[in-house]
């Protein structure tokens, strides 16, 4: 039997299995409950978010025959009745998922709005699901306005997509529209540990969290990356292999690197750029790292204690010493001087691309906070003046 992705295998099968989208969960099953159904629901999102996977529960939701076959619309779909099997499978008669990204014209939504001439044949419902929907020609809009205006009672729309700005405004004002929100790093790191306990992998807590950031709130881009890892790991999630993978920057580099600032050692910095050239190390992700650092030192300045989320890395090996070496830095730059290097850091990475090299530019990011640090520049004076 080949081998299903986790992406697929792990595919939410009914709303309590959605993971981080809950206001989008209870609005639609307070609405199935109440049977308050919208005729035309819009479902946006960037993706891996889960825009295609609620469709697929609602239209179960509205086509559930139940376990014994008696049952009706539901917010809870049984899964086992011939009709919650074959959505699942792709082939149920009376849902259809047209992709608007390679049949965008008209000719391809009318040969669809055809079909909503014809009852259901199997199911209460005819369920039409448009992915990425702002993909369709103008044409295809307004070929679709009428129907989906005043469909009849046993039909419902499902629109998908990445980018709502590009949908008319006329289609906009037709649909009820649910923003499924980029999901939290935390919950999708959370979610990965549920997938590979379940999968009987091994994994380092270290290298979770590197996917779960690296993914960008997206679940699905967070179970690819899961399995390049077991692939590349040989079987395991381990915090090298995933390092090596992602590019991903060893923490005592960053922290030598704020150390050095700190100090005002302009040749530490660079020494320490030059180590990170020599491993290989992404100038990007070095940046990216650092901003990652300085916001916690910025929390811990302000507040005296680490952000709420820090909870949930306590299991971290080695988390004691990593807080432990961020309050030593918060206590070594002053919170301007911390601001200041979280910004630098920040617009930095949009400058490596324009740099004719991206370690040189990853040097001159980092020298200049040195050369606007008041303190560095009166020591230096103090210097000249004495020599």
């Amino acid at each position: 039997m080949s081998y299903l992705v986790l992406a697929r295998k792990y595919r939410p099968r009914d709303f309590t299995q959605m993971v981080g989208q809950d206001s989008v969960v209870r609005a639609l099953t307070n609405a199935l409950r109440s049977q308050r159904l919208h005729h035309a629901y819009l479902f946006t999102g960037t993706r891996g978010v889960g825009k295609t996977s609620v469709s697929r529960i609602l239209a179960k939701s509205l086509n559930c025959l139940g376990a014994d076959g008696q049952g009706g619309v539901t917010d809870s779909p049984c899964g086992v009745c011939e009709a919650c099997m074959q959505i699942d499978e792709g082939r149920f008669v009376d849902y259809t998922e047209l992709d608007a990204a390679s049949n965008r014209g008209v000719d391809e939504v009318q040969s669809l709005l055809e079909q909503a001439a014809y009852k259901p044949v199997r199911g209460r419902f005819k369920v039409f699901m448009i992915d990425e929907v702002h993909m369709l020609t103008q044409t295809a809009f307004n070929a679709m306005l009428k129907t989906l205006e005043e469909p009849p009672d046993y039909l419902k729309f499902v629109l998908a997509t990445t980018d709502p700005q590009k949908v008319p405004v006329t289609v906009l004002s037709r649909c009820l529209q649910c923003n499924l929100r980029p999901i939290a790093a935390e919950t999708i790191e959370e979610q990965l540990r549920r997938v590979l306990e379940s999968e009987g992998v091994a994994a380092d807590a270290l290298a979770l969290s590197w996917i779960a950031r690296a993914a960008r709130g997206s679940l699905r881009d967070a179970l690819s990356l899961t399995d390049q890892a077991i692939a590349f790991g040989g079987g395991a999630v381990q915090t090298p292999s995933v390092r090596e993978m992602l590019g991903c920057v060893d923490r005592s580099h960053v922290y030598a690197l704020l150390d050095a600032l700190g100090h005002g050692q302009g040749r530490a910095v660079v020494d320490t750029v030059d180590a990170l050239r020599s491993q290989g190390h992404d100038a990007s992700s070095t940046l990216e790292e650092m901003a990652v650092v300085l916001q916690r030192m910025a929390v811990l300045q302000m507040t005296g204690s680490g952000r709420k989320g820090d909870a949930a890395h306590r299991h971290v090996v080695g988390a004691e010493e990593e807080q432990a070496e961020l309050a030593r830095l918060a206590t070594l730059l002053p919170p301007d001087e911390t601001q200041l290097l979280y910004s630098i850091c920040l617009h930095g990475r949009a400058e490596l691309s324009l740099a004719p090299d991206e370690y040189a530019g990853l040097v001159m990011v980092l020298l200049r906070l040195l050369a606007f640090r008041p303190a560095v520049e009166d020591g230096a004076a103090e210097e000249k003046k004495k020599g």
